[in-house]
C-alpha cells in the first residue's frame, strides 16, 4: 500500500544521461525536487554543464555532475561508479542523451550516419543498463525511463536514420519490460513532440509554426510538459507499469498510437484462431 505524498522519491538515485541542457534538464531539476539523489551527465561544454549543475546544487545537495561519453564503454562505467560512489547505488535511470539529427533524403545518409545514430540510441542505453541492472536485481526496484520520440509513430520523413534507431530503442525498451518485469524492474518509454530547447535556437520560425499547427492542443511543448511524467514513471506509484509509451506531444500521435494498437489487437486475434 502506498501512503503519504505521491509520486516522492526520497531515499532513490537518478541518473540523467544528457541532463545539462533541454528537456534533460528539466528532467533531472524535477526528479532532485521529489526528493531523487540526482545525478547529471554532459559529455563536451563543462560551463555550460557547471552552470546547469548550480541550478541542481540549488534545489539539493545530494547531487553530483558526471563528464561521459554514453556511447564509451570505459566512459560509461566510469561514470556509473562515480555516481554510485558518491550517491549510492543507481535506482532510477533516464536515457536521454542525443545528439543531431538532420532531416536528409535516404540516399544521402551514409552508413556512418546510421551507425552514429544506433551509438546514440541503441548502443548507449545497452551500455547503461547492463551496468544499472545489477543492482536493480539485488534490490528487486528499479526504473529504466527510455526518452524516445515520436518519430516512431509518425514514421517521420525524410528521418530514415534517426526513426529506424529510435525503432531499435523501442524495441529494446519493450523486450526488456517483459524480461525484468519479475525482478521488479519497470523499463518504459517517453516520446515527446518535437519540443524546441536551446539546440534549436536557429531554427526557421516558419518550421516551428508549421509544426505548432499540426498539433492538436494548438500549442508547442516546454521541457516542463515532460519532466513530471519522468517522475510519475519513476515512482512507486508507477510499479505495475511497465513496456509502456507516454506520448508528451499535444496529441500529435493519437490517430497513430490508436491504429498502432488496433492492429496490436488484430494481430492477436488472428494468432487466436
Amino acid at each position: 500500500m502506498i501512503t503519504g505524498q505521491p509520486f516522492r522519491l526520497d531515499g532513490r538515485v537518478a541518473l540523467v544521461t544528457g541532463s545539462t541542457r533541454g528537456l534533460g534538464k528539466e528532467m533531472a531539476l524535477s526528479l532532485a525536487r521529489a526528493g531523487a539523489k540526482t545525478a547529471m551527465n554532459y559529455a563536451n561544454d563543462a560551463s555550460l554543464a557547471k552552470a546547469a549543475f548550480a541550478e541542481l546544487e540549488a534545489v539539493t545537495s545530494d547531487a553530483c555532475l558526471v563528464q561521459a561519453d554514453v556511447t564509451d564503454p570505459a566512459d560509461v562505467r566510469r561514470m556509473c561508479a562515480e555516481v554510485s560512489a558518491k550517491l549510492g547505488e543507481i535506482d532510477i535511470l533516464v536515457i536521454n542523451a542525443t545528439c543531431s539529427q538532420p532531416e536528409l533524403p535516404f540516399e544521402d545518409y551514409d552508413w556512418q550516419f546510421f551507425q552514429r545514430m544506433l551509438d546514440f540510441f541503441l548502443k548507449s542505453p545497452v551500455l547503461l543498463m547492463k551496468e544499472c541492472l545489477p543492482q536493480m536485481k539485488r534490490q528487486q526496484w528499479g526504473r529504466v525511463i527510455h526518452i524516445t520520440s515520436e518519430v516512431f509513430a509518425r514514421a517521420s520523413a525524410p528521418f530514415s536514420a534517426y526513426v529506424a534507431a529510435k525503432g531499435g530503442q523501442t524495441g529494446l525498451a519493450l523486450s526488456t519490460a517483459r524480461e525484468l518485469a519479475p525482478a521488479g524492474i519497470t523499463v518504459n518509454m517517453i516520446a515527446p513532440g518535437w519540443i524546441p530547447v536551446e539546440r534549436h535556437a536557429s531554427y526557421p520560425a516558419e518550421q516551428v509554426e508549421n509544426y505548432r499547427q499540426s498539433v492538436p492542443a494548438g500549442r508547442m511543448g516546454v521541457p516542463s510538459d515532460v519532466a513530471p511524467a519522468v517522475v510519475f514513471l519513476a515512482s512507486d506509484e508507477a510499479g505495475f507499469i511497465t513496456g509502456q509509451t507516454i506520448s508528451v506531444n499535444g496529441g500529435n500521435t493519437v490517430l497513430d498510437d490508436a491504429t498502432s494498437e488496433l492492429s496490436r489487437l488484430v494481430g492477436c486475434s488472428s494468432l487466436g484462431k
